[in-house]
């Protein structure tokens, strides 16, 4: 019972910055009239944190999983090894994938469908950029010493990827600029809180265990 109730009163700063951070670029980009090119800019600068943070967590890893993980068809070991190549080749893996959407949203989408980019909207575009990098940042040391559970480094691995699926259908789909932009920033804001309570394991009556 005292577990639960110091469970119930415990808060978790990183969420509340998370979900900060978040609201207020929607609030940014509403009230600032963004255009979708803008506000997918300020997420891809997002996505991109995410994953710099995520290959140091890799090679910060002191112990870790290899189930189910398979490197060139055989199965991984938890060896230094390991951490390295998983890291790097998810660097290389994601950033591709970054340089490719930011050449999509920098041609405003599939048929140039989302518009063109108004660089007079930039420097607020680089202003919630630097607010999301500050976030992860905080997010990462403010968790960092409350990794309690061995983690599963392919899982890991592939976490980040989970959070760019708005943007990703946002991009492939190329909606409209009224119709995409609340849905774009509002599916993404959701992702970020479910992945991060699936990252972090909260679980009603334990401590989190985070990476």
């Amino acid at each position: 019972m005292q577990e639960n109730k110091k469970f119930i009163f415990m808060v978790d700063w990183s969420l509340t910055a998370l979900v900060f951070s978040n609201v207020f670029a929607i609030y940014s980009a509403t009230t600032q009239g963004w255009n979708l090119v803008a506000i997918m800019l300020a997420y891809w600068f997002q996505s991109v944190t995410i994953g710099i943070f995520n290959f140091v967590r890799i090679l910060s890893l002191k112990e870790f999983s290899t189930e189910n993980f398979k490197i060139n068809g055989r199965p991984a070991q938890p060896t230094i090894g390991t951490k390295i190549f998983t890291a790097f080749f998810f660097l290389f893996h994601y950033g591709v994938f970054h340089l490719a959407y930011l050449g999509f949203i920098l041609k405003g989408g599939v048929a140039g469908m989302m518009g063109g980019l108004d660089s007079s909207q930039l420097k607020y575009v680089f202003g919630i950029a630097l607010i999301f990098f500050g976030n992860h940042l905080f997010s990462y040391v403010y968790n960092k010493p409350r990794d309690t559970k061995k983690q599963n480094i392919g899982v890991l691995m592939f976490y980040p990827y989970a959070r760019i699926i708005p943007m990703h259908l946002t991009i492939v789909f190329g909606f409209g600029v009224t119709e995409a932009l609340p849905m774009f920033m509002w599916l993404k804001t959701g992702a970020d809180v479910i992945m991060h309570f699936v990252e972090h394991k909260i679980r009603k009556g334990e401590e989190p265990a985070i990476h």
